[in-house]
């Protein structure tokens, strides 16, 4: 069972970055993807970015311009970096890891970080 801890999370203003971390106990690389999710209390989950095998990205529009995600294969762990957040995005940041392990897809979870954006 692949472990996965998200970190990076916190307070900061409107306008203000943070940079999440996704660290997993085995190679990243040889996950198929990193999947960034946020959820707030009564409602559904957001995709927010993805990042492939292939270092291939994408992003909800909600983030689109102001959110980079990223992989560090030589330390197992992708990162979100959040530039310009707004109250929106206050969430807990969760990120999952793809495994495809022959036909069988596995899905490895954190256990989420708490961004909170407020003046």
């Amino acid at each position: 069972q692949v472990q996965v801890v998200e970190s990076g999370g916190g307070w900061v203003q409107p306008g203000g970055s943070l940079r999440l971390a996704c660290a997993a106990s085995e190679n990243i690389a040889y996950m198929f993807r990193v999947d960034w999710y946020r959820q707030t209390p009564g409602k559904q989950r957001e995709l927010v970015a993805i990042v492939g095998r292939d270092g291939s990205t994408k992003y909800a529009d909600s983030v689109k311009g102001r959110f980079i995600v990223s992989s560090d294969n030589a330390k197992n762990t992708a990162y979100l970096q959040m530039n310009n957040l707004n109250p929106e995005d206050t969430a807990t940041y969760y990120c999952a890891l793809t495994e495809i392990i022959g036909t069988t897809q596995y899905e490895h979870w954190g256990q989420g970080t708490q961004v909170t954006v407020s003046s």
